[in-house]
């Protein structure tokens, strides 16, 4: 870990990240790429030391209210943060002039911010989305061997449904020959199904591989998945985007299953709902 002081805090859509590089040890980590310029160890986390600051003047000057959105690019909830609690000092301004937050994690550790997402969500709109990729917590130890197991996040997921939190979940990468199959696609929509989730957004059955992170994720291969990395080679040569060849039938009944239990899937309404801010108090005043 290391400090770095940055030059501003949010993106011209209101994004944030605190933090850059990850701890998660995900394979398949898109953030890997050399197009984000990490221009250092990707383990050795980057922490805005002025994030805060800069968030709270940034801020004070907003003539209107937004949805501040983080964990795009990095977990919001990694590993540092159960000691520095960055995130939890983000959520505090956020609180404090009465904005709207999403959060985009892989981690349980969100629950220990729950008060004070519920007192956000008194006034404006909290919503809480988890990536999901194998319903096999065995599987998930060495897909994403440093994070909480499947089915933490699951119960996290329930957690945050109990105290009227919206919450979604982004299905994927789901990756082919390893976890592109019919079991488990519909144990992980069950999964969604029981802890309510509002919305699964879902780019398609597959993942994408740039540089950076495709020769990240072939070291793995080889490590996890003797013989499997030729094999994507052969078939994919460089391609950005990576289609599991169960993509049309698993994509379909995706579609189908959500569709059957009043689950939102359309990408464009999805990101819609978790970046439109929502007065609550002027809501509740109004009736």
């Amino acid at each position: 870990m290391h400090y770095i002081t940055a030059k501003n805090i949010l993106s011209n859509k209101n994004g944030l990240n605190i933090y850059r590089g990850c701890t998660h040890g995900c394979i398949y980590c898109d953030s890997r790429s050399k197009c984000y310029q990490i221009n250092h160890e990707f383990e050795d986390i980057a922490v805005k030391e002025n994030a805060i600051e800069l968030l709270e003047v940034e801020l004070s000057k907003k003539r209107r209210k937004v949805m501040i959105g983080t964990g795009s690019m990095s977990d919001p909830y990694m590993h540092i943060e159960s000691k520095l609690c960055m995130t939890q000092k983000m959520l505090e301004v956020v609180n404090k002039y009465g904005q709207g937050v999403h959060l985009l994690t892989k981690s349980n550790l969100v629950i220990r911010d729950l008060d004070l997402l519920k007192k956000i969500n008194e006034k404006s709109k909290v919503v809480v989305s988890f990536t999901l990729t194998t319903a096999n917590d065995d599987l998930c130890k060495i897909l994403e061997p440093h994070v909480a197991t499947t089915s933490l996040r699951v119960n996290a997921l329930k957690v945050l449904n109990k105290n009227n939190i919206a919450t979604g979940v982004w299905l994927g990468p789901i990756l082919p020959f390893i976890n592109d199959n019919e079991d488990n696609l519909l144990k992980l929509l069950n999964y969604c199904i029981e802890a309510k989730v509002k919305y699964i957004l879902c780019f398609g059955i597959g993942l994408t591989l740039r540089e950076g992170n495709r020769e990240y994720y072939y070291q793995k291969l080889d490590r996890h998945f003797p013989g499997l990395k030729d094999k994507y080679i052969k078939l994919y040569g460089n391609s950005y985007e990576v289609h599991s060849l169960n993509n049309d039938k698993l994509y379909k009944l995706f579609l189908k299953i959500c569709r059957e239990n009043n689950i939102m899937t359309d990408i464009n309404e999805i990101f819609t709902y978790i970046s439109t801010y929502e007065d609550k108090q002027s809501t509740l005043f109004d009736l």
